[in-house]
């Protein structure tokens, strides 16, 4: 039991990302995985309304809390694993990192706007499908530049 838990828990450190820009990477990207999550549960009322037909086949499989839930899960499973090795094991040098880094961030945007925010809002919000991806697309901009600043600020005083 002793030699299995320690390899057990010495990977275990591998699940959770490094406390770097990743982690901020992934706080921001599950918060907005969460509001699809959410504001999807709070208005669907049969897995009929649900307009991503793969979605729609797990809510009819499982039910509309447990097949959205597995969906989800599943969808994201590998991007969160790619956030977390890349934490851990990615290192770029910094002239690289300066070039890198912004383009991670456009392409993780424009992800989470087209997928998870655009498919959030469609539920409330009646707008052309670009018009939700772009909103969404600089809310996530936005936020991750105030968090860059708070960052930077914050070792300014430290």
């Amino acid at each position: 039991m002793g030699p299995n838990w320690k390899r057990l828990t010495f990977l275990g450190k591998y699940l959770v990302p490094k406390n770097n820009l990743w982690l901020k990477r992934a706080g921001l990207l599950f918060g907005f995985i969460l509001l699809d999550y959410l504001v999807t549960l709070v208005f669907i009322k049969s897995p009929l309304e649900e307009g991503n037909p793969l979605v729609r086949t797990f809510m009819q499989n499982y039910g509309v809390l447990l097949g959205l839930t597995i969906f989800d899960f599943l969808i994201n499973l590998p991007i969160y694993i790619i956030i977390c090795f890349n934490s851990h094991f990615v290192t770029l040098p910094p002239k690289l990192s300066k070039i890198v880094d912004p383009i991670i961030d456009v392409l993780l945007a424009w992800f989470v706007a087209g997928y998870h925010y655009s498919g959030a809002t469609s539920w409330f919000w009646t707008s052309p499908h670009l018009i939700r991806q772009i909103t969404g697309f600089s809310i996530y901009i936005l936020i991750l530049a105030i968090a860059s600043q708070n960052s930077k600020i914050q070792r300014i005083f430290i």
